[in-house]
């Protein structure tokens, strides 16, 4: 017989402590904003992350659904598992079939491996410690390409290392990829154990079994689409998730308008970038920033790559920024890639939202690890090339 639990709160005593809690979590937005601006607010952000924001990513999962579904009826994915094996084993601990996913959030954004991981002929060449970790795995790369690219197009207004700075945040986004996927690893192989498989019942057909029953055209058609209906499936399990918690982090990053506050989406009361502050004696030295303004983009980034993006233009034409930063804020966008706003949900979709929390955390300290990879990298590149 269980024994009873002394510090078990009585319902009415719970309830109370959630609404007054519930209460204080508001008035954060009401008392600075006003409680009718602050409630618009909350229902404009979330209606243009929904229009703007979600269904640009539902559109990524059917393109990356409906290509990981051609990639795994031919035997690619059991190809690439084969060749990179050797590589990211190693790296990540990861089978070299989730090089096909590092690819995939590279060239769009972090949801786009939920499809793969979604597809039982490339859950197989997992185990179920190894599912989990797919999260920290794609989001260190998400939005890789329009990152890269963005930083790239800042050559004019910057005299030179700019190049050398996408390439040395590139290499710290790695840095903290393999950081945030091996703890990750070491949380989840204690919970599920080391030798669990990801599919109960593993699939059996082989590469060959597989092209040996394919109906040319028609059988491309068909795993276009098989694919294209999971993306569709998935674009509508993160809407919750991602509405939900992007909306309030980022009413916890952006700040005042200068004609005050009037309910409009993406208002808010920059507390983040104040706490980034009160620890810029930490966060300056280790990532070497030009300026306390350059902190407000890795801050940013924690809800939203884009926004923190939108950031970097101004700063380079007021000079509070140089090459440096631009490698540190490279590897951060692309490593944390508004991984608040989109773990709790890709965690739900996977089915692990119990270990959401050390997602976070490891994903955390993988962000911070990336950006000081970049700066030492491109202090000591810059020395030596330029």
């Amino acid at each position: 017989m269980d024994k009873p639990n002394r510090f078990r709160l009585h319902p009415d005593v719970r309830a109370a402590l959630f609404l007054a809690g519930t209460i204080a979590f508001f008035a954060v937005f009401a008392i600075p904003m006003g409680l009718g601006n602050a409630i618009n607010t909350l229902m404009n952000t979330a209606y243009r992350i929904l229009m703007e924001t979600v269904f640009y990513i539902m559109a990524i999962a059917v393109i990356a659904g409906a290509l990981s579904s051609v990639l795994t009826e031919f035997g690619v994915v059991n190809l690439l598992n084969k060749l990179l094996s050797p590589l990211m084993r190693p790296l990540f601990g990861m089978p070299g079939a989730s090089a096909l996913g590092v690819v995939s959030t590279y060239l769009s954004d972090n949801p786009a491996i939920l499809t793969l991981a979604d597809d039982k002929k490339f859950r197989r060449y997992f185990k179920a410690y190894q599912i989990p970790a797919l999260t920290n795995l794609g989001t260190a790369f998400g939005m890789g390409l329009i990152v890269t690219s963005f930083m790239l197009g800042l050559v004019g207004k910057m005299s030179r290392g700019v190049g050398l700075a996408a390439l040395c945040g590139n290499v710290g986004a790695v840095v903290g990829a393999i950081v945030s996927t091996r703890l990750m690893l070491l949380f989840m192989k204690k919970a599920y154990g080391p030798d669990a498989p990801a599919l109960e019942e593993p699939d059996q057909e082989d590469a060959q079994t597989v092209c040996s029953k394919h109906r040319g055209l028609l059988h491309v058609l068909d795993a276009l689409m098989e694919g294209g209906k999971k993306g569709v499936d998935l674009g509508l399990a993160i809407i919750p998730g991602v509405l939900i918690i992007c909306s309030v982090v980022l009413m916890l990053t952006n700040g005042k308008p200068a004609e005050g506050y009037s309910g409009a989406a993406y208002e808010g009361i920059a507390l983040l970038p104040k706490l980034a502050d009160a620890l810029g004696f930490v966060l300056k030295p280790l990532f070497g920033f030009s300026s306390a303004e350059a902190l407000a983009v890795p801050v940013t980034a924690l809800g939203s790559a884009g926004a923190a993006l939108g950031l970097i233009p101004k700063f380079a034409r007021e000079g509070l920024i140089g090459p440096n930063d631009l490698a540190v804020f490279t590897a951060i966008c692309m490593c944390w890639s508004g991984y608040l706003s989109t773990h709790v949900s890709m965690m739900e979709v996977l089915g692990c939202s119990e270990h959401t929390g050390k997602a976070i955390l490891c994903h955390t300290l993988g962000g911070l690890c990336a950006g000081v990879a970049a700066h030492w990298l491109f202090m000591l590149l810059f020395r030596l090339l330029i």
